[in-house]
């Protein structure tokens, strides 16, 4: 799939000295002024804005930040130099980045005040920025509810649990009807069975040629076909953008890209439309059956009249053999004449019976 730019959204960190909480492009913390350290995680800002503004993107085209092997500064992806000791950053370790860390969501973040001197902060600080108080004082405990003592109803995860259940004992019943079926088809009785009678049937198609209708996209059509109407449908899912496709993108997702900075991108695929159409064309096709039974052993075939539009197609044929045994009367069909001709009146066979009633093979 495509990874397509949104934005950019500044990330943060917490001080692992003061707990303090800072902005992710900060080199120091604006707390107590300890430096970032290199194994520092940066995290999403509840709310975060959402820009495309050229110098963020320049900041993140640059590559992940470099730690200063010499002084531990943190410094921009493409700075040759530290900006603090000048040492030489060839050996410096870059930033972990390429961490999806969630979902990308345009949330609003209030403020709150401090519950030790009043002072404005995100509702998401762990510590006052300006007296370092914790915030965690501005918690209520809130009241257990009385409703919530009731006997809750039934959720429908409660419900959806069920479900499978369901489903299980449902496979179980057709599994075991499957077993019993097989079962009773493979247990099989010998009994002698008497021809008492015979039939047969053959049935032939009569083809004319008439127009046949297809679907298929318009670039396969034949040429001699009639075109009778073409609709839009979706051909293929590509990757890329293509000609006469639409573009279509999962939710948006935030990437660490180890400069303080996440880039919030969509994986999206391009499903490219074409023309399906129906078309007819002239064919030899079935327009007619004719059948011809009896109950002798001289079996025949239809013999219909034809137009000069028509001709004979497929034919197919049927022989079946009536059994009398001291259980009943049994039938038994073969497929071709050479067989059935086997079977005459009053002959006596071997019958193998399932439990099914069917006979499942046949011995003189």
């Amino acid at each position: 799939m495509a990874k397509k730019t949104l934005g950019y959204v500044e990330l943060q960190w917490t001080c692992p000295n003061c707990g303090g909480i800072n902005p992710g492009p900060e080199k120091v913390c604006g707390k107590c002024g300890a430096p970032q350290p290199d194994d520092v995680k940066f995290e999403q800002v509840k709310g975060p804005e959402l820009t495309q503004d050229e110098a963020v993107a320049a900041r993140v085209e640059a590559g992940p930040d470099i730690h200063c092997p010499y002084c531990g500064a943190r410094n921009p992806g493409d700075a040759a130099t530290c900006s603090q000791c000048g040492g030489d950053l060839i050996e410096g370790e870059r930033r972990e980045h390429g961490k999806v860390l969630g979902a990308y969501r345009e949330e609003t973040i209030g403020k709150i005040p401090c519950p030790h001197c009043g002072a404005e902060n995100l509702e998401n600080a762990k510590t006052c920025l300006r007296c370092g108080g914790s915030m965690a004082a501005q918690e209520d405990i809130k009241p257990f509810p009385d409703s919530a003592r009731d006997v809750p109803k039934q959720s429908e995860s409660q419900k959806a649990k069920r479900r499978p259940i369901g489903l299980i004992l449902i496979l179980v019943l057709v599994c075991l009807a499957a077993a019993v079926f097989l079962f009773l088809s493979m247990r099989t009785e010998a009994v002698v069975g008497t021809v008492a009678g015979v039939g047969w049937e053959r049935t032939i198609a009569i083809e004319a040629l008439v127009p046949v209708e297809y679907r298929d996209w318009r670039d396969q059509i034949p040429s001699e076909a009639e075109t009778l109407g073409c609709s839009q449908e979706v051909r293929s899912v590509e990757s890329e953008p293509q000609p006469n496709s639409e573009e279509v993108c999962g939710t948006p997702y935030s990437v660490d890209t180890g400069s303080g900075y996440a880039e919030v991108v969509q994986d999206c695929e391009y499903r490219v439309y074409d023309d399906f159409c129906t078309y007819t064309v002239i064919e030899w096709s079935e327009v007619d059956i004719v059948t011809l039974t009896g109950n002798d052993f001289y079996p025949e075939w239809p013999d219909p009249v034809l137009s000069d539009e028509q001709r004979l197609g497929e034919g197919s044929e049927t022989y079946t053999i009536y059994f009398d045994t001291n259980q009943g009367e049994y039938a038994y069909n073969v497929s071709d004449s050479e067989t059935f001709q086997q079977f005459q009146i009053n002959t006596t066979w071997d019958l193998e019976i399932n439990a099914l009633g069917n006979i499942v093979s046949v011995a003189p």
